[in-house]
């Protein structure tokens, strides 16, 4: 047993070495496919965020396909989207994307619906249309809510990056995917590790860009 575990140590630098290259493919395909994921998820989810905020009474059904569309295993939807999208990128996106708009649309109606109703009455006094007042009071004041949206999404959209890997489209997942399949622990490790690391560096990057945009909110 002892001769066994030494034969096969947690991670082969020698593998990693010579690797090296497909490591940093894993890499770039999981960070195409999560910038992709959060990019398309926003344009969707903002605008129906506003129009929820708009007219309350679409939020709950907006919510609840949203809710329900969560709970959906991404094997199933794979396996629903493969006779018309195949073995693609599209098949890993549709699923990925759908899985961040109840968090999306959800932060997006808190934050409008965090501004101060005086402030409303200001701008509207001052004579700027809805879409104006969206754009330059609105939005502005909903950035910390729709950032930590946004966090909440990116790592677990990195998180579920790594099940596409069962569709050939799995980024570190690969990595992961390949050392269980060959009871082989360093390609196994490396994806993981790697995939904790990118959504650590994602959400400390988020926080930083939240700081940025919200220069008022630093002193609290």
């Amino acid at each position: 047993m002892l001769a066994q575990v030494a034969a096969d140590p947690w991670v082969r630098w020698s593998w990693v070495r010579d690797h090296t290259d497909d490591i940093g493919d894993s890499l770039q395909e999981h960070l195409v496919l999560t910038g992709l994921t959060l990019a398309i998820g926003m344009v969707i989810a903002l605008p129906l965020g506003v129009a929820c905020h708009r007219w309350k009474r679409l939020y709950p059904a907006v919510l609840g396909v949203a809710g329900v569309l969560y709970t959906v295993p991404s094997l199933a939807l794979f396996a629903f989207l493969l006779p018309f999208t195949g073995l693609s990128r599209t098949t890993a996106l549709i699923p990925l994307v759908l899985y961040t708009l109840l968090i999306l649309v959800r932060n997006v109606v808190a934050g409008l619906e965090s501004v101060p109703a005086d402030v409303r009455e200001a701008a509207e006094g001052m004579g700027l249309s809805p879409a104006r007042r969206l754009m330059r009071i609105e939005l502005p004041l909903a950035v910390p809510a729709i950032v930590a949206g946004i966090r909440i999404t990116t790592v677990t959209t990195i998180g579920l990056v790594t099940i596409t890997a069962l569709i050939g489209q799995g980024g570190l997942g690969s990595l992961v995917y390949d050392g269980l399949l060959r009871d082989f622990r360093t390609p196994l490790v490396v994806g993981t590790a790697l995939t904790v690391v990118l959504a650590t560096l994602a959400d400390l990057g988020l926080a930083g860009v939240q700081r940025v945009l919200t220069p008022w909110a630093r002193g609290r």
